[in-house]
């Protein structure tokens, strides 16, 4: 049964060389020397979207839309939000507020170059902004952004933030609209894509998302990554074997499982959700 609410579907559009997980294992100074796979991924993801008549916001990086500017357009001129995802995917934990600036400014006027219209949505690399780098939100406000997709409330040993409000919420001016969780036991649980999408039988995202719905009665935000339906993506050697079974699992059934969230429930960009607004 389809849900009467709305919910935010969002890729985030970085290639498998650049999460965060390798980057002990590939220096950035090889990026442009490995194999991009990002068009192809993004060519059928499009694809997929126009198949089901929905329309996305795509949180991308600086880097990205420097080197492929006609997937970028295609993305605009099939109708999507251009959001971004900072310029090299770097953790904001990681940066100094002047450096974070920086990355999110010069990402936000490449991609709006690109676009044609003002870019108002982003979402930090591995959802690293939490309770000690809260600063972030200034940036970004001064930057012009006018919401955020950054914060994820729950416990995890890359990210997260438990205690912050599960939904849509106003810090000064800009509004931040955390990665979806569901509330259960006492404890918040991801609901809301990536890896835990992949683990998860299907059946038990989609009770997820219809509960967060019907109890909630709020949209809940999904992301994926285009690598997420690779399956022939080069292979990376010497990474532990949890990063390997959090990267790789089940990526052979992601496209059919996204095909099936598309089918049974409603989907639309991130602002028109949340702002009341589309480009």
């Amino acid at each position: 049964m389809h849900s009467p609410i709305k919910n935010a579907l969002t890729i985030d559009v970085e290639d498998y060389f650049q999460v965060s997980a390798f980057a002990q294992h590939i220096p950035r100074d090889q990026w442009p020397s490995r194999e991009c796979r990002v068009e192809r991924n993004i060519d059928r993801i499009l694809g997929m979207l126009d198949d089901h008549k929905t329309q996305a916001t795509f949180f991308t990086l600086g880097w990205i839309a420097e080197r492929y500017p006609q997937t970028i357009r295609r993305i605009v001129d099939s109708g999507h939000e251009l959001a971004s995802h900072g310029y090299g995917h770097e953790r904001a934990s990681n940066q100094t507020p002047d450096i974070f600036y920086s990355d999110i400014r010069t990402a936000k006027l490449i991609l709006e170059d690109l676009a044609g219209y003002e870019i108002k949505g982003y979402r930090a690399p591995s959802f690293s902004i939490g309770a000690s780098n809260l600063w972030a939100f200034e940036c970004l406000e001064r930057a012009g952004y006018a919401y955020s997709s950054s914060i994820y409330p729950i416990r995890h040993d890359h990210y997260g933030m438990p205690d912050a409000p599960r939904h849509a919420h106003k810090i000064g001016e800009l509004l931040e609209v955390p990665a979806t969780t569901l509330r259960l036991l006492r404890r918040n649980w991801p609901a809301s894509g990536g890896g835990y999408f992949r683990l998860m039988p299907y059946g038990m995202s989609r009770w997820m998302i219809q509960r967060i719905n019907r109890t909630d009665n709020m949209p809940t935000v999904f992301y994926f990554h285009p690598w997420e339906i690779d399956e022939g993506q080069p292979r990376i050697d010497g990474i532990g074997l949890k990063t390997r079974f959090r990267h790789y699992v089940n990526i052979n059934r992601m496209e059919m499982r996204l095909r099936c969230l598309l089918n049974d429930f409603p989907w639309d960009r991130m602002d028109r959700i949340f702002l009341g607004t589309a480009a």
